[in-house]
């Protein structure tokens, strides 16, 4: 195997999203201007089995690099399902051997969300999709995180939480234990059904998948700006609950005010009263939110990852260069101050 060429010779930055759902890979220039998209499959190995992630990261690189010219210096990762040691060093061992000699790096979704949507890279992401997690980082470079436990142990006022929220909304209705809903007509309706006892045997026979329910989050979100109170009142429940993991993220990390806060997620970012919602019971824990950025594409903050990265990198390689010298001098004093 050749020896890869020096990073100063190499001009393409490459930040990689990876999920369960897609992979989005970008190619930026050494400034950080994205020059090409690619798209592929999941990329989530838990999910798929590695082999097919493999593919799907070199599909996702390969199209976003169609027509460019130059050569890779460094790579960030976002990858969904790699969380673990173990699991990080499955894919860095990819890239090692895909990409011999490049700097490399890993970052999960919030540190994506949290370098695309926070200028100064401090302060907290808020991803609410399927699942949820708040994610911060203080100047110093800590971190610390709060909810992604999944949806039987956390992921409160995730699209999960929701939907499973409409469907007790809509159960109780149908009993007289809560108040009529148009959460009702629109579900049975979404789902083909003509009355509300069919989600019994629609929802346990066979046990519906995870992100259906989380799917009718959507309709939550679209009755509720037709004006029905009980949908509403879910969204404020929502946002109050991620406005809590958030206030969490905050009180350990000691951030300062105002806070950066960048959100990404299909749920919060469709629907304007969670994230009012959670604003507003931010600030009634005492934490000012500022500036609250919309992430539409997690993948930007792979490439400012990247950067940063290539960065280090070249310092690093800067100073080895100069190590040959130094001793050369260092030794040239020597036999000057014996004389020599």
């Amino acid at each position: 195997m050749t020896n890869p060429a020096p990073l100063e010779s190499r001009s393409l930055l490459i930040g990689v999203d990876g999920g369960a759902s897609k992979t989005l890979a970008l190619v930026a220039d050494a400034e950080g201007s994205v020059l090409g998209r690619g798209r592929a499959g999941p990329s989530n190995y838990q999910v798929i089995g590695r082999e097919a992630a493999f593919r799907a990261l070199e599909d996702a690189i390969r199209q976003a690099r169609t027509g460019i010219p130059g050569e890779p210096a460094a790579i960030c990762l976002g990858l969904a399902g790699a969380a673990r040691p173990v699991d990080q060093q499955l894919f860095l061992a990819w890239a090692a051997d895909r990409y011999p000699g490049l700097p490399v790096t890993l970052g999960h979704d919030g540190r994506l969300v949290l370098a695309a949507g926070a200028p100064e890279g401090w302060g907290i992401a808020l991803l609410c999709g399927t699942g949820t997690l708040a994610y911060g980082e203080d100047r110093e470079g800590r971190s610390t995180r709060a909810d992604g436990w999944g949806y039987l142990l956390g992921d409160a006022g995730s699209g999960y939480a929701l939907g499973h929220a409409a469907l007790r909304a809509v159960a109780c209705a149908d009993d007289g234990r809560g108040p009529e809903t148009a959460l009702t007509t629109a579900i049975l309706t979404h789902w083909s059904l003509t009355d509300a006892q069919e989600l019994v045997s629609r929802v346990y026979d066979p046990p519906i998948p995870r992100t259906e329910i989380a799917a009718l989050a959507r309709i939550v979100a679209e009755v509720a700006a037709e004006g029905d109170l009980v949908a509403r009142g879910l969204l404020t429940d929502a946002g109050r609950d991620l406005a809590i993991a958030v206030r969490a993220v905050a009180l350990r990390l000691h951030l300062p005010q105002p806070i950066p806060c960048a959100l990404a997620g299909s749920v919060i970012l469709h629907a304007p009263i969670i994230a009012a919602s959670m604003e507003a019971t931010a600030r009634d824990f005492g934490l000012f939110l500022a500036p609250i950025t919309p992430v539409h594409e997690p993948a930007q903050g792979a490439v400012r990852l990247a950067r940063n990265l290539l960065t280090q990198a070249k310092s690093t390689e800067d100073r080895r260069s100069l190590e040959p010298e130094r001793r050369s001098l260092t030794s040239t004093s020597g036999r000057l101050s014996r004389g020599g």
